[in-house]
């Protein structure tokens, strides 16, 4: 079995691909003593140093495909370590024996709403790459005027600094529409940072409340409250994975577990 390191890494919850990927650019990956390069493969047994921490790659074949559903409230990051020490999302998931809970995409300090976390690297890289077209909807308060046109120009798209970009749904909240204050409920298929906002921003419209509601198939459960998190179940999970087009049951993978540098040196002298 051999699986490209990039790929090894991020299943293993080190960081995401493209995270890898960049450190192993910037020389900060060994592979059975020497520098690993882009696109190298890495084999059961294979010692790595990363970042100055050593491993070894071994059989994942214990792997259970988990998924959470995290309410996040406003002020926390989605990030794992902040240098600001901010509250982060990961601050309150239960313990995994190993790997690590990966987020799938990112929502903002000031977003709140539906954060799906996962350890199975695969699954998070299927539910963000642009080519599964989940459909990310949101809740939305926009201070400012709205009219048709207004309305027709986000559905239709408009050009942003990193490209065109448009709401695949958009359609108003029914309530009062005397005040400033106007709700809506919106689509986007796409990742891009802060998108929802900058769409209203490109006409002059301030958003001022932004609730992720849903991620491809997956819903907020309403009772779930803020800061709380929800399991799925494994006829949920199976679905999610139908979704990504992926095997309901992950298959066994490569992964790395931590060497202690006195495991290291035993080994060494072993050797010798």
């Amino acid at each position: 079995m051999a699986e490209r390191l990039q790929k090894i890494l991020a299943n293993s919850g080190l960081g995401s691909r493209r995270e890898v990927e960049g450190w192993i650019a910037d020389g900060q990956i060994k592979r059975n003593g020497q520098v690993a390069t882009l696109g190298e493969r890495a084999v059961l047994g294979d010692d790595l140093v990363i970042k100055g921490r050593f491993y070894k790659v071994s059989a994942d074949d214990r792997q259970t495909r988990r998924v959470l559903v995290y309410h996040k409230p406003l002020g926390e990051v989605t990030t794992r370590d902040d240098p600001e020490r901010r509250p982060t999302v990961f601050d309150k998931l239960p313990r995994l024996h190993h790997g690590r809970w990966i987020a799938v995409g990112r929502l903002d300090l000031n977003t709140l709403g539906l954060l799906l976390l996962t350890n199975d690297g695969e699954l998070a890289n299927a539910l963000m790459h642009p080519s599964g077209g989940f459909e990310r909807q949101y809740a939305v308060r926009v201070n400012g005027r709205v009219d048709d046109a207004l309305l027709d120009r986000l559905r239709t798209g408009v050009e942003l600094e990193d490209g065109p970009a448009r709401f695949e749904r958009l359609m108003e909240e029914p309530g009062p529409t005397e005040g400033a204050n106007r709700w809506f409920r919106v689509s986007v298929r796409e990742g891009r940072n802060r998108l929802v906002r900058r769409l209203w921003e490109s006409q002059d419209l301030q958003v001022s409340r932004l609730i992720r509601t849903r991620y491809g198939p997956i819903a907020m459960p309403r009772w779930l409250a803020r800061g709380k998190v929800q399991e799925l179940s494994a006829e949920e999970i199976a679905a999610l994975s139908r979704a990504a087009r992926l095997d309901e049951k992950p298959a066994d993978k490569l992964r790395i577990v931590a060497v202690h540098p006195r495991q290291k040196r035993r080994a060494a002298r072993r050797r010798r």
